[in-house]
Parts: C-alpha cells; sequence; structure tokens
C-alpha cells in the first residue's frame, strides 16, 4: 500500500484522463471518480485516517457529509473518530438532514467531502449544519482540485491538492478539437 495519495488513486483506477463535464458543468481533461477509491476498505481507511488525525484534538462530536461520497466518508470518519456520522440529502436546490438526523445547537460539526472542485456541495452542507445551529470546526476533502482558495470561513484539510483546469463548455480547447465528452458518474 501507498501513502503517496495520488498513487492510490492512479491504482485504483480513479484518475481518469480524457474530456470529462463535471458536475459543476465545466470541463476538464482530468477527472477523480472517487468510487473508483472508495470501493476499497483499506484506501478509504487510510484517506480517512489523514483527516482523522488531522481533526482528532478538535473534539468533533458528530460528522457530516454531502450525498452520495460524503455517505462513506462520513461513516469511516465518525467511526475512527467514534462520533456520530451523518449526511445531508439534496432537497431542490438545497441540502437537508433527513432519516431523523439531527444536530443539536452548539454541537461541533466536522464536514467531510470527496472532491473538492467549486465547494457547493460543502457550502450546502454548512448551511444545513448552520440551519441547526451546529459549530462548524473544520472541513476534511480528499481531493482539492479548486482553481482558487475557497473561503469556508473554517479550517479546511485536503488529503491531496491537484490542481487542474476546467473550463466553461464555451470555452473548451477539447470541444474545438472534438475530444469526445465524458458525463462520468452522477453527473
Amino acid at each position: 500500500m501507498t501513502d503517496n495519495i495520488e498513487d492510490i488513486f492512479q491504482e485504483s483506477g480513479a484518475l481518469l484522463k480524457g474530456h470529462f463535464q463535471l458536475a459543476s458543468g465545466r470541463h476538464s481533461p482530468v477527472y477523480w471518480e472517487k468510487f473508483q477509491v472508495l470501493q476499497f476498505p483499506n484506501y478509504t481507511e487510510q484517506l480517512c485516517r489523514m483527516i482523522t488525525d488531522n481533526y482528532r484534538k478538535q473534539d468533533v462530536q458528530v460528522v457530516a457529509g454531502p450525498t452520495t461520497g460524503g455517505i462513506i466518508l462520513a461513516f469511516e470518519v465518525a467511526r475512527q473518530l467514534g462520533v456520530r456520522g451523518i449526511f445531508a440529502e439534496k432537497e431542490g436546490k438545497e441540502r437537508t438532514f433527513r432519516r431523523g438526523f439531527d444536530i443539536h445547537p452548539g454541537e461541533r460539526v466536522l464536514i467531510v467531502d470527496d472532491i473538492l472542485t467549486t465547494g457547493s456541495s460543502v457550502r450546502e452542507v454548512q448551511a444545513a449544519v448552520n440551519g441547526l445551529g451546529g459549530q462548524i470546526i473544520g472541513i476534511g476533502v480528499l481531493v482539492d482540485r479548486s482553481e482558487q482558495v475557497i473561503d469556508f470561513s473554517a479550517p479546511l484539510f485536503r488529503c491531496h491538492r491537484a490542481q487542474t483546469l476546467t473550463y466553461p463548455p464555451e470555452d473548451c480547447p477539447l470541444c474545438t478539437t472534438n475530444v469526445p465528452l465524458v458525463k462520468p458518474g452522477g453527473s
């Protein structure tokens, strides 16, 4: 087993190259298919341990993630910390905690997510946590592929930083050279 995060994604077949439409609608020559990594418990445990180790002394009381990859990450980070792990589901344009999940006012919440590109999923979970009065103590992601620094008003820990260009569809050089567009995963 490797300690190099990019190698983990390579070995699991999760680092794809081509022409992809991301969930944000932007195009990219690289796609991080997190579910190829998350299917391997040993890789998932190793990556989540990095997040757990970073926040272990922060008195986390609950770990929350967005559906779908965030469910697995919230569970594993919570398991390692010995706390609850919950997830926020899409409801219209927002995310909400359903299925009896709750956050008590003042409860210390760690938000986890898989791939950070625009930050919209994290912001949606933040809004859901804030709406219930939770205190966000940090954010942990597997891969930060954002093009610009995103201010979440909470500390951000990333297992790996991968700066990969993305393009609005109208400015995509891959489109102009007719490279076939792939819409992977839940995109």
